[in-house]
């Protein structure tokens, strides 16, 4: 079983002035292992195939990630931000499975 550790983004929606809403994303290092590590090419009416993987992440909890789980959005893997589409609780752990690639809000700089 191959080792994992990598960053992952957490969305949540803040009101930055009075009846506006934005979502600000941030970024939290975890350890844990690789569970499965496959992917596949979807076949659209595109040029280019898109490509998503079905990865199985197993994460070490925090309580930050075991309060904010349904915030998850994304896991940067191999240099790329992989879609959570997929979060289940195995106290002590997370159980995170991968789709497509993230094209979602961006790491928030402040």
């Amino acid at each position: 079983m191959a080792k994992f550790y990598g960053q992952i983004g957490f969305a949540q929606t803040v009101e930055r002035e009075p009846g506006c809403w934005e979502e600000t994303v941030v970024e939290r290092p975890y350890y844990g292992d690789i569970e499965r590590n496959t992917s596949r090419y979807q076949q659209d009416n595109k040029v280019n195939d898109d490509i998503n993987i079905n990865n199985l992440i197993s994460i070490v909890a925090d309580p930050y990630a075991n309060e904010n789980f349904q915030h998850m959005r994304y896991v940067i893997f191999n240099g790329s931000k992989w879609k959570i589409t997929n979060a289940e609780i195995r106290y002590p752990r997370l159980l995170l499975t991968l789709g497509g690639l993230y094209n979602g809000y961006e790491h928030d700089s402040d």
